[in-house]
C-alpha cells in the first residue's frame, strides 16, 4: 500500500546580526551584463543579487601586465530563501528577467526579481532526488531543463505550463542494469533542437529537445563528467571531466577530436559566451583557473592557455562579464578578478628556448618549421601581444611547446662551440598565475556548521565557521548565550541538566541556520512542568502543570493567523444571523391562506364544456377514501407526501369532489396559517421540536433530534429527560460547543451512535460516555452526516466550525419557534458564541517569536526523495497571506490551533518497583509495604515526579487525617532513593530510569522516613513485599 504524503510545520531561527550575504558556500554564479548584476546561489539555499557598478557591457580586458585601476565594490541589492537545502545551479532566461534555481530538496524554482508583485521564487518543477544541473539554450526562449540524481531530464514551461518533456536517462539501454543504477544527470547543455548530459558513467548523452529521443552518445572519458557546453549550432560539444582532461566532440563525426591536458586535477567548470566557443574558460579541484583562445588556429589544440588566477580550494563554478571574472568556491565569499586580453597573443619565448613540432603527423599545418635554434635578437617582430611563456600552460600533449635548451659541458681542449641539446621541462612545474590576488571579494556570513540538541529539548548549542558557540531557545526562536570559541562538546557537559524531555522536533543546520522541523506524529510528545520554565507573570498556574511544547510553540508561531481567523469568525457569524432575521421578516410578510377556484362539476359528457366530474366513485379507492391526518405515519426526519397514501403514478389524477375540496381547502388554509408563526410544523420540514414524543413507523416513541446536537444517551427504562436539557448549551457534551464537536459528522469507522431512529428500547444504550476512535479521528474528518464535503487541509477545520454555526442556528430557530407555538420548551435568545477556542496563556504562556522568523509549510512526499516547499512566510505576515495558508497547511494545524485539539496518543508509562528502604544494622524494612497484597510493581506516566510517588506512599502506609486536620506534604518527611542517590522531589520518572537507574528493567525505588514527623503506620494485612509481575498503576498517574 502507497504511503500518504506527510505535511509538516519548519521553522527557521534568525540569525542575529545578519548584514546579509551567503552562510555557507556558493555553488552556481550568474551574470547579467544588460543590469550589471551578479547572482549567487549558496549551500544555504538561499539566492542573492548582487549590483556590480560595472560596465559588463563594453568593457575591454586589459592587458596581462597593465596596472589595474581601483574598482567600486559590489552591494547586495536584493536576496532572498529560495531552499530549504543546497541550491546546485542557477541560470538566467527570458532575457535575463527570469532566474531560474536548482537545489536539493527536489525542486526547480522561478524568481522573477524585476516583476512588480514582489513574490518569492516559485517551484516550476519536482524531482524525485537532488536537482543537480540546469540549462537553457538561449536568453529569449521560454523552456528550461534539469536533471539530477533521480536518473530524468526534465523539460519545464517558464510560463507555467508545467512538464513540457521528460526524458528517462536510465531506459537508454534497457539491457545494461549497470546503466539503470547510474544514469545520474550531472552535466547539461542545451541548444534549441538538442540536450547533451553527462554524469557519472563518463558517457556523454546527445537528445532531440521536441521528441526526447538519443541522437548519439559519446565515449571517451574516464571518469565523471562535470560539466558541458555546446556551441551555438549545435556542431561541437566541449566537457569537463574528474579525468583531468577537456574534450571537443563533433556531434556531426559522433567522436572526439580533441583532448585538452592543460589541468592536472579533476576539471569541474567551463564557461564560454561565443557562439563557437572560441574563447573558454575552465576551473579544476586545485583552484586553478584557465583561459584558453583558439581563435585563428587551423587546430583547436593549437592555441593559448593561460593560467590566470589560482584559488585557495576548488572552484565549483566560474562565470565572466565585461572584463571581469568571478568564483564560487565552498567559503561564504565570492571573488572578483580581471581578466586579460589575448585576442592576436602569442607566447613570448625567452632566451634560451625552442619549439618543438608535434610528434603526430595527423595533422598538416602550412606553416614553416621553426629552427632548431634561435638567437633573441633574430628573432622577427610580429606586432601581436606577447604572454610570458611562465604564464602559459600546455594545451594538449601532442602539440609543439616551448622548451629549455641545456648546453652540454665543455671538456677541457674541446673547440668552444657545440650543438646544443635539447630537453622537455620538468614535469610537476606548474606555470605562474598571472594574477596573485582577486580585485574584490564579497563577503560572506558566518553559517552554522554543528548542533547538539540538550536533554531538556528546548535549548540548542550550535556551531559556526568561525568556531563560536552559541545556544539557542527553540521556543522563544533567539539566542540566548554566546560562549566565544570553544569546543561544542566542553560547552555541552557544562550545561546539560538532568531534565529528559521526549523528542518533540527534529533540527538541522544544513542550510548555515537552524530549521526546527515538527511532525504530526511527534510534535506533541513532550511536555514540561511551568515552574521548569522561565515564564512571564500574571498568570496562575495549578500545582505541577505541564505544558505541552509542540502546541505551546505552534500556537505563537501562528498568532496572527489565528488573529485573522478570529476577525473572519465573527463577520461571518454577523452575516448568518442577519441573513436568518432577513429570512424571517420575509416569512412574516408571507400571506396566510390561498384562495382557490370551486371547479364546475358538469358530468362525464364528452360535449360538455366544463371539467369532468368527481362525484363518482373512484375505482382507484374502491369507492373509499381513507383519512389522511397531518403528521400521521410520517418519520421523524422523513419529508411529508402530498396527496393520498395510496395514490401511485399509475392511479389517474381527479379533481376533487364538492366534499374532497372543501376538506382541501380547509387543510391549505390551516397549513398557511401555520406556517406564517410555526414553519417547523408543515408537512415539508423536519420535525424537530425538542422534548416531543413522536411515533415512527415502527410505532417506537421517541424524542425528536436536532441536527448538530448530540443525542444524550437513554437508559433502559426509557425516561425522558427534563424539559430543555437538550438545548444547545456551552460546555454540554452533545452541544455545539460542548466537550466534543461532532456538528453531525460522520467519520472513517464511526460506529452509529446515538443518531438513529430505531427502536431504542431494543439495545438500551451505554450511559457513560467514553471516547472511542470516533472521536479520535474527527479531526481527518472529510464528510459530514448530511454529505457536506470539507476540505483536507485548514480550510476544512474551518467548514466544519461554520457547518456546526449553520446547525446550531437552525437548531435555536426551532427551538424559539416551538416556544412562541406554545410547547413546553425554555424561551431562548439566538446567539452564535464564537467556536474557535485557541489554547488559553495558562496552557501555553505567551511568546513572542521574531517577526521573521521564516515558516515553511512542506510535504513528504512518498514518490519523492525529499521534502516539498509548499508555503514560505515570516511571523509577521502570516495574517495578510491566510488564504494562502488555508490552503497549504495541514488540518491537524488548524484543529490545534482553532480548536485547542491535538492528536490522541497512548500515555507513554514506565514500570518501576516501589519498596520500603531497608536498615543495614537490622535488616528489616523501616516502613511498611504499599500494599497488603504485596503488589510492589507499578506504571505512570514518564513524567510523573517524585513527590507524587512518595504522596502515593504517604496515602498508602499512613491513616487518612481527621477532619480539619493538615498534613504537610509528603516529601518534607519521606525521601525517594534509586541507586543509593537520594532523588529531588521534582525529578520524573524518564529522568530517574536515564540518570540514576541507567537500566532496562524496572526501576526500583525505595521510600524512607527523613526523621522530620513520626509516621503513624496504617494497618496492613501482611508487611512483607512478595514479588509480583502484575504492575499495577499509581492513583492518577494518568493526570500527573
Amino acid at each position: 500500500m502507497a504511503r500518504k504524503a506527510r505535511q509538516r510545520i519548519s521553522y527557521v531561527l534568525p540569525l542575529a546580526n545578519s548584514a546579509g550575504g551567503h552562510r555557507l558556500g556558493v555553488n552556481g554564479l550568474a551574470v547579467d551584463p544588460t543590469h550589471s548584476l551578479l547572482y549567487s546561489g549558496g549551500r544555504d539555499g538561499m539566492i542573492c543579487a548582487w549590483d556590480t557598478h560595472l560596465d559588463l557591457q563594453n568593457a575591454t580586458p586589459p592587458e596581462h601586465d597593465a596596472k589595474l585601476p581601483e574598482s567600486p565594490a559590489s552591494t547586495l541589492r536584493a536576496q532572498v530563501q529560495a531552499h530549504t537545502h543546497w541550491i546546485n545551479d542557477i541560470v538566467l532566461a527570458q532575457n535575463n528577467q527570469a532566474l531560474i534555481s536548482a537545489s536539493s530538496d527536489v525542486t526547480v524554482k522561478l524568481w522573477r526579481p524585476f516583476a512588480s508583485d514582489g513574490l518569492p521564487p516559485q517551484t516550476i518543477g519536482l524531482h524525485s532526488d537532488y536537482v543537480k544541473t540546469l540549462a537553457v539554450p538561449y536568453s529569449t526562449r521560454d523552456w528550461v531543463a534539469s536533471g539530477g540524481l533521480d536518473r530524468y531530464i526534465n523539460v519545464w514551461d517558464l510560463n507555467g505550463a508545467g512538464q513540457k518533456l521528460k526524458i528517462n536517462v536510465a531506459e537508454d539501454e534497457v539491457s545494461s542494469l549497470l546503466s539503470k543504477e547510474k544514469g545520474s544527470v550531472y552535466a547539461l547543455a542545451a541548444t534549441n533542437s538538442l540536450l547533451a548530459s553527462g554524469g557519472p558513467e563518463s558517457t556523454v548523452r546527445v537528445w532531440d529537445c521536441r521528441t526526447g529521443k538519443r541522437v548519439t552518445k559519446l565515449v571517451g572519458h574516464t571518469d565523471n563528467i562535470r560539466d558541458i557546453l555546446v556551441s551555438e549550432d549545435g556542431t561541437t560539444i566541449m566537457t569537463a571531466s574528474s579525468d583531468r582532461t577537456v574534450k571537443v566532440w563533433s556531434t556531426i563525426a559522433g567522436r572526439c577530436m580533441f583532448t585538452l591536458t592543460m589541468h592536472d586535477a579533476s576539471v569541474w567548470s567551463l564557461f564560454s559566451d561565443d557562439p563557437d566557443m572560441s574563447v573558454f574558460y575552465s576551473s579544476d579541484k586545485n583552484g586553478l583557473i584557465a583561459k584558453t583562445d583558439t581563435r585563428n588556429t587551423i587546430e583547436l589544440d593549437e592555441g593559448l592557455s593561460v593560467a590566470l588566477f589560482q584559488e585557495h580550494e576548488a572552484v565549483h563554478k566560474v562565470v565572466v562579464g565585461g572584463d571581469c571574472l568571478w568564483t564560487a568556491t565552498s567559503r561564504p565569499s565570492i571573488n572578483r578578478w580581471r581578466d586579460i586580453n589575448t585576442t592576436n597573443a602569442e607566447i613570448d619565448i625567452p632566451e634560451g628556448y625552442t619549439t618543438h613540432h608535434r610528434l603526430s603527423s595527423a595533422t598538416a599545418r602550412a606553416r614553416a618549421p621553426s629552427p632548431p635554434m634561435a638567437t633573441p635578437h633574430r628573432r622577427p617582430s610580429t606586432g601581436r601581444r606577447k604572454i610570458p611563456l611562465k604564464h602559459v600552460l600546455r594545451l594538449s600533449n601532442t602539440v609543439h611547446f616551448p622548451t629549455l635548451i641545456i648546453p652540454p659541458p665543455e671538456p677541457e681542449g674541446s673547440p668552444p662551440q657545440r650543438r646544443a641539446t635539447l630537453e622537455s621541462p620538468p614535469e610537476g612545474i606548474m606555470p605562474l598565475p598571472i594574477r596573485s590576488q582577486p580585485e574584490y571579494s564579497i563577503e560572506g556570513q558566518n553559517g552554522l556548521i554543528k548542533h547538539v540538541m540538550l536533554s531538556d529539548r528546548k535549548r540548542l548549542l550550535t556551531k559556526d565557521t568561525a568556531g563560536e558557540v552559541l545556544m539557542w531557545d527553540l521556543l522563544k526562536c533567539v539566542p540566548i548565550r554566546s560562549y566565544g570559541k570553544r569546543h561544542l562538546e566542553d560547552v555541552q557537559n557544562e550545561v546539560t541538566t538532568t531534565a529528559v524531555v521526549a523528542n518533540w522536533c527534529t533540527v538541522d543546520t544544513r542550510t548555515g541556520s537552524v530549521a526546527v522541523i515538527l511532525e504530526e506524529n511527534t510534535c506533541f510528545d513532550a511536555e514540561m512542568y511551568a515552574d521548569e520554565l522561565d515564564l512571564e507573570e500574571g498568570v496562575d498556574y495549578r500545582e505541577d502543570q505541564r505544558i505541552n511544547l509542540g502546541k505551546w510553540v505552534l500556537r505563537y508561531l501562528f498568532d496572527n493567523l489565528v488573529a485573522e481567523e478570529i476577525k473572519r469568525d465573527e463577520v461571518f457569524r454577523n452575516q448568518l444571523l442577519a441573513n436568518k432575521e432577513q429570512q424571517r421578516l420575509q416569512r412574516e410578510n408571507a400571506p396566510t391562506s390561498i384562495d382557490l377556484p370551486q371547479p364546475n362539476l358538469n358530468g362525464w359528457h364528452a360535449d360538455t364544456n366544463g371539467t369532468q366530474s368527481a362525484s363518482t366513485v373512484r375505482p382507484s379507492t374502491n369507492g373509499t377514501r381513507p383519512p389522511t391526518t397531518p403528521g400521521f405515519n410520517i418519520g421523524l426526519a422523513t419529508p411529508a407526501i402530498t396527496g393520498s397514501p395510496t395514490t401511485t403514478r399509475a392511479t389517474p389524477q381527479l379533481p376533487p369532489t364538492a366534499e374532497e375540496g372543501a376538506e382541501l381547502e380547509h387543510r391549505v388554509s390551516s397549513q398557511s396559517q401555520r406556517k406564517s408563526t410555526d414553519r417547523s410544523m408543515d408537512y415539508f420540514s423536519t420535525s424537530r421540536v425538542p422534548n416531543t414524543d413522536l411515533t415512527t413507523p415502527g410505532g417506537t416513541s421517541q424524542r425528536a433530534v436536532t441536527p448538530g446536537e448530540g443525542q444524550e444517551p437513554h437508559t433502559p427504562s426509557g425516561e425522558n429527560p427534563p424539559p430543555g436539557k437538550e438545548a444547545a448549551t456551552p460546555g454540554k457534551g452533545g452541544g455545539l460547543f460542548g466537550k466534543k464537536f461532532k456538528m453531525n459528522m460522520s467519520f472513517a469507522g464511526m460506529s452509529k451512535i446515538g443518531r438513529t431512529t430505531t427502536n431504542t428500547t431494543d439495545k438500551p444504550a451505554p450511559v457513560e460516555e467514553k471516547e472511542n476512535e470516533a472521536d479520535r479521528s474527527d479531526t481527518h474528518s472529510s464528510k459530514t452526516s448530511n454529505s457536506r464535503v470539507v476540505d483536507d487541509n485548514l480550510l476544512g477545520t474551518v467548514q466544519k466550525i461554520r457547518f456546526g454555526y449553520e446547525d446550531s442556528l437552525q437548531s435555536q430557530i426551532q427551538q424559539q419557534q416551538a416556544h412562541e407555538n406554545g410547547l413546553p420548551v425554555p424561551k431562548a435568545e439566538i446567539e452564535l458564541p464564537s467556536a474557535i477556542q485557541p489554547s488559553p496563556p495558562n496552557e501555553t504562556p505567551v511568546l513572542r517569536p521574531p517577526p521573521n522568523t521564516i515558516i515553511l509549510i512542506q510535504e513528504d512526499r512518498p514518490e519523492a526523495g525529499g521534502v516539498a516547499d509548499l508555503f514560505e512566510g515570516t511571523v509577521g505576515g502570516l495574517g495578510e497571506m491566510t488564504d494562502l495558508v488555508e490552503k497549504t497547511a495541514p488540518m491537524w494545524l488548524g484543529e490545534v490551533l482553532l480548536r485547542n485539539q491535538i492528536p490522541v496518543k497512548d500515555v507513554v508509562k514506565i514500570s518501576f518497583i516501589l519498596e520500603p528502604w531497608i536498615d543495614p544494622a537490622s535488616g528489616q524494612p523501616t516502613l511498611p509495604a504499599i500494599a497488603t497484597d504485596g503488589n510492589n510493581r507499578l506504571n505512570a506516566n514518564r513524567m510523573l515526579r517524585a513527590k507524587k510517588i512518595l504522596a502515593y506512599v504517604a496515602e498508602r502506609i499512613e491513616p487518612a487525617p481527621k477532619d480539619g486536620e493538615e498534613r504537610p506534604k509528603a516529601e518534607e518527611y519521606l525521601e525517594l532513593w534509586c541507586q543509593d542517590q537520594i532523588i529531588p522531589p521534582t525529578m520524573t520518572l524518564a529522568s530517574m530510569r536515564t540518570h540514576m537507574w541507567r537500566g532496562g528493567q524496572d526501576v526500583v525505588l525505595h521510600y524512607r522516613a527523613n526523621g522530620k514527623k513520626p509516621i503513624l503506620h496504617a494497618p496492613l494485612a501482611n508487611s512483607a513485599i512478595p514479588t509480583s509481575s502484575k504492575p499495577a498503576s499509581t492513583k492518577g498517574d494518568g493526570d500527573a
